[in-house]
């Protein structure tokens, strides 16, 4: 209670008076009353609260907030409601370097509400007052489960949020970097760093070499960059494991559009060009911390899309790694390229059962299932079910896209290579083509699970901006 000073001594005398008459210490007779009145301050706030999809409240002089989420969310939702999470923790968590954040939820929502309240703390910045800050802050984050399955989460469990949290961090860490301090080499650090911490040296093909080996879109890609591309893998090869999972990650750390330039407005924001490989990387590091049973390999596709006197020009034709000849028609187009080959790679060197591209590839992606649906497309609708169901269990939601080839894969014709690398209508599933490009290298029976993530407007939707 926040008493003025005349008043103060008459609620002193009668505090006193009552603890005397019914024989309580005065100590405890406070204590009671700021238990009662605290009681009543929180029934308050929690009354006050009418989530239009969320609401808040400050407590005490703002040193507290009580938030509610939704409801309830509709069938496309995750039932976490985790980006509204981590809009509500970014907007009402208190200032200071000690901070606690109590979720009530179901236990079926643990996991996503980890991971979004994670993102609402990001690892990168260059404000000159952080720079100066010489204590470091403390979040902690509590749990109260509610429902019929209410125990205390397992030591296991615990394990799992932090693991998954630590990779989300990481990722966006990456995508939040400028290009001037994540350019390739930096990148490589990054996996390089990664798999010191579990025990795994990676495979890096780079510069000249990838032209050498037959690499040709990630070469042709970034040849024109101060910092050479490079194919990085990391791989996870325990005993026992009875089948082979490639993911294949996107890694332009920056993307100009090459030759075909990118305008003023469309070009800032593209340092998370690499968002694909970033979030590989954390998942990457989050399941094999975990103790995954598989084998499981991490193909990094890096190149800076630059333009120079050794840039791709349009008409220019390049050769991937498939044996399959591309004719350049856009050099904007080059995350298709890149992914190509590694894909390819996954197949030919990795012999993968399962591989997972994930990029963020086409600025129609956004217009097909919006800012905060990945777009899935795969050969499999097993996986493809399976895709949407893991999106609404973990926040990071996901849509499919159309699979179609053989009324959409004509966008590529040539009259002089195997196919060029941007569509002839781009009113025609741009996204479904684009993925599509991609498959087209493993090829359409190809008898293995090809599952195609793109994340382009995704990746901004959980950056800092």
């Amino acid at each position: 209670l926040k008493l003025e000073k005349s008043a103060s001594s008459d609620w002193c005398t009668l505090a006193n008076n009552i603890a005397w008459y019914y024989h309580f210490p005065l100590h405890i007779f406070v204590y009671v009353c700021c238990v009662f009145f605290c009681f009543q301050i929180w029934q308050a706030a929690l009354a006050s609260l009418n989530p239009n999809p969320t609401d808040s409240c400050p407590l005490y002089l703002s040193f507290a907030a009580v938030a509610a989420l939704p409801s309830r969310v509709s069938r496309h939702n995750s039932p976490s409601s985790a980006h509204f999470l981590t809009r509500l923790v970014r907007t009402c968590l208190p200032a200071g370097n000690n901070r606690c954040i109590v979720m009530v939820c179901e236990r079926s929502d643990v996991f996503a509400s980890a991971c979004a309240i994670a993102r609402a703390f990001p690892l990168f910045t260059r404000c000159s007052a952080s720079s100066r800050r010489t204590e470091k802050k403390h979040v902690t984050v509590e749990f109260v489960t509610v429902s019929q399955d209410n125990g205390p989460l397992e030591v296991s469990t615990l394990e799992c949020l932090a693991s998954a949290a630590d990779g989300v961090r990481l990722a966006a860490r990456i995508v939040d970097t400028p290009c001037s301090e994540m350019n390739t080499d930096d990148f490589l650090k990054e996996i390089k760093a990664v798999g010191n911490e579990l025990c795994i040296t990676p495979t890096i093909i780079r510069g000249e070499e990838l032209k050498q080996k037959g690499f040709g879109g990630i070469y042709g890609v970034g040849k024109a960059a101060q910092y050479p591309p490079a194919l990085a893998v990391l791989s996870h090869t325990p005993s026992g494991a009875t089948q082979t999972i490639a993911w294949v990650g996107k890694g332009i750390v920056y993307d100009t559009g090459g030759l075909s330039i990118k305008g003023k407005t469309t070009m800032p924001g593209m340092k998370r060009d690499c968002g694909g490989a970033a979030a590989i990387l954390g998942a990457f590091k989050a399941t094999v911390k975990q103790g995954f049973k598989d084998n499981l390999h991490a193909v990094f596709c890096l190149a800076e899309n630059s333009v120079g006197p050794t840039a791709t020009r349009p008409d220019d034709i390049h050769t991937l790694y498939s044996g399959k000849t591309v004719e350049i028609n856009n050099t904007d187009a080059e995350g298709r390229l890149v992914l190509s080959d590694g894909v390819v790679y996954a197949n030919k060197d990795l012999s993968a059962d399962i591989i997972l591209d994930m990029a963020t590839l086409t600025g129609a992606q956004g217009i097909s299932t919006g800012k905060y649906h990945a777009a899935v497309m795969t050969n499999s609708e097993q996986w493809e079910a399976a895709c949407v169901r893991a999106g609404r269990s973990s926040g990071d939601l996901a849509h499919p896209l159309v699979y179609c080839p053989e009324l959409h894969f004509s966008e590529f014709t040539s009259a002089v290579a195997d196919m060029k690398n941007s569509v002839a209508d781009r009113e025609n599933a741009q996204s479904s083509c684009a993925g599509l490009f991609i498959g087209s290298h493993l090829g359409f029976d190809w008898p293995g699970v090809w599952v195609h993530v793109d994340i382009a407007s995704p990746v901004h939707a959980v950056s800092i901006d």
